[in-house]
């Protein structure tokens, strides 16, 4: 201890004018007495205001700038030795350190410079004002192929510099893009693909820089996933395989980089580790699996990625993908159902799976999942068969095979996602089905149901899909039971709000539906659709300037067919319809103006 305020104050008296020698022996003493005690060393620094003279000591010039830059990077290792080093205007000359060709002096000036980076603000504001990002990026180029020792330490050390920069600063991260790092990190990790500690830093600065929109599309000019691939199969330890997969993830959510990644077989790898996990109860390997299928999942999001992976249905990935499904694990269970959904993207898919058996899986899973079920796996499930659904001619044959009533045994279900994914399965299912329509829509526990779901104001998506369904249910079937089954639920006066959504689709499948009821069982809904003021939401809708022409059009029908009752007609001729239809029969659209003469006409006669 008294060696170290000997040497302190050595150092603050003879700083100016002393020979290399004297200071060289108390920058010794600093650092031995830094590397026992780095804490109660760097306060007592902090208080003795060597600091400020540190600055004027960073000459390139002297010989013992190498050891005053590698005090700075040892005391900078405290946080709370940060912001003292950026006052006492240590960055500057760190910065045009950076430029001379000594390469211990290059060497403890990155980790100086490093170390006050990490985590602090000011320490990171600092180095962009002296523009030290840009000389570390031009040596991490110049120095890029060499495979020396002493190269490959001091591409580390820059690295990592970078990365303690840039860290979850996005405008930082954007500076380092816009400089051209990515290419040349890429290129690091190619050539230097054997030095574990180099490796690990390109890792690290790829998953700082990775999460940036602006990075994938640089990303998607190199070399990255074959890279990336190559370093993966290498990999025995879980923590490396971790690393890898941090920079994959957000990696694969460029549709390129997906494509990509597949032509560089890193499919093959996750079905590996599938394999090699799905039994294991080890935390690492149940982690390694979650990650490897999520991955997996990711990578058919992107359509020409799926499109190569199901190789008309005879892909061996898409095979193996079906054998998860059946799987007694809940997470393979879960990947094996999205990504069934993701092939599900297009008609000719979904046709061939329907056709090939995959419905019955999927049934199957799902009932393994009816009495306190994995949400996201019955989530998932369903999200397939809706997706498979689509297609007209998937649906009579999904129909006969039951899906309608596996989906059903879901309607207790409690949770907003699940009821989410049901209707949408449903109502995709009964699209120009009309006997099946009719069958559900006679069904009052379904209805009852919908109309409970109809009022959850807390889910906008559960809600919408509620009535999107109760219409579908009478526009599909035509049927008179229905009608009067949602009539007993108390599910017409939904149908009437659902005419005033901001969304046209829903607007015009309401009021078609209403249309519907209207025709055909009007004086059982009359009570209904006079409390639910429906006259003065279409006079609303009419005289609204913005609604659009098949709104106005069906609107129109549906008054034609109102008036046949008589408390609604009254309503109608109370309202002035006359003269906002009259307007109406010059309007641009040829079928709202000539829909607008024939409900005038039958305005006028029924008055």
């Amino acid at each position: 201890a008294d060696n170290l305020s000997e040497a302190l104050k050595k150092l603050k008296i003879t700083s100016t004018d002393s020979t290399a020698d004297s200071l060289e022996g108390c920058l010794d003493c600093l650092l031995q007495a830094l590397a026992q005690n780095n804490m109660e060393t760097s306060e007592k620094i902090q208080k003795s205001g060597v600091l400020q003279v540190f600055a004027s000591l960073l000459t390139p010039q002297s010989s013992c700038t190498a050891k005053v830059a590698n005090v700075i990077a040892e005391v900078a290792r405290n946080e709370f030795m940060r912001n003292p080093c950026v006052d006492a205007g240590l960055i500057p000359p760190l910065v045009q350190l950076l430029n001379c060709k000594d390469q211990e002096v290059l060497l403890q000036t990155g980790r100086a410079l490093g170390n006050i980076c990490y985590d602090s603000h000011e320490g990171r504001n600092a180095v962009d004002h002296a523009g030290g990002a840009h000389i570390v990026v031009d040596h991490l180029r110049s120095l890029c192929s060499k495979t020396d020792p002493a190269s490959e330490k001091l591409l580390t050390v820059f690295c990592g510099m970078l990365m303690n920069y840039s860290n979850e600063n996005d405008i930082l991260q954007s500076q380092l893009i816009n400089m051209g790092v990515i290419p040349t990190l890429v290129k690091l990790l190619g050539i230097h693909c054997q030095n574990a500690a180099l490796t690990e830093m390109c890792l690290v600065a790829f998953g700082n820089l990775a999460e940036l929109e602006s990075s994938k599309e640089q990303f998607a000019y190199t070399n990255i996933a074959e890279e990336l691939v190559k370093l993966f199969k290498k990999q025995i330890e879980h923590d490396k395989k971790e690393m890898i997969f941090e920079v994959l993830a957000p990696l694969a959510e460029n549709d390129v980089i997906k494509l990509q990644l597949v032509e560089a077989g890193l499919v093959e790898c996750l079905l590996e580790i599938v394999q090699k996990t799905v039994d294991s109860d080890k935390e690492d390997d149940i982690a390694e699996l979650k990650t490897a299928s999520d991955l997996m999942v990711l990578l058919l999001l992107g359509d020409e990625s799926m499109q190569k992976l199901f190789e008309g249905g005879k892909g061996s990935v898409f095979q193996r993908v079906l054998s998860w499904i059946p799987s007694n694990s809940h997470q393979l269970q879960l990947a094996g159902a999205l990504a069934i959904a993701n092939f599900a993207r297009n008609d000719g898919n979904c046709i061939h799976m329907v056709d090939n058996g995959i419905v019955q899986k999927l049934m199957d899973l799902l009932d393994r999942h009816v009495e306190d079920g994995n949400v996201t796996v019955q989530h998932a499930a369903l999200s397939a068969l809706r997706n498979l659904a689509i297609p007209v001619v998937n649906k009579a044959k999904m129909l006969s095979a039951g899906v309608a009533e596996a989906v059903l045994k879901f309607l207790r279900s409690e949770m907003p996602p699940v009821q989410f994914k049901l209707l949408g399965t449903l109502r995709m299912l009964i699209d120009a089905q009309a006997e099946a329509a009719e069958q559900l829509g006679k069904n009052v526990k379904l209805v009852e149901r919908l109309v409970e779901w109809c009022e959850a104001k807390d889910h906008a998506g559960v809600m919408g899909e509620s009535n999107r369904l109760l219409s579908a249910l009478i526009r599909h079937s035509k049927s008179k039971d229905v009608i009067r089954t949602i009539v007993q639920s108390g599910g017409i006066k939904h149908l009437v709000t659902m005419a005033t959504s901001e969304h046209v689709i829903m607007q015009n499948e309401a009021l078609v539906a209403l249309a519907l009821i209207a025709a055909l069982e009007l004086v059982t809904a009359e009570k209904d659709l006079e409390n639910a003021q429906l006259v003065q939401i279409l006079h609303r809708l009419l005289s609204d300037d913005r609604s659009a022409p098949e709104i106005k059009y069906n609107s129109m029908v549906l008054i034609c067919a109102l008036i046949g009752s008589e408390p609604l007609q009254k309503e109608v001729q109370s309202m002035a319809f006359l003269e906002v239809i009259s307007k109406l029969r010059s309007h641009e659209n040829k079928t709202v103006a000539q829909q607008a003469s024939l409900t005038e006409q039958r305005l006028a006669v029924e008055s």
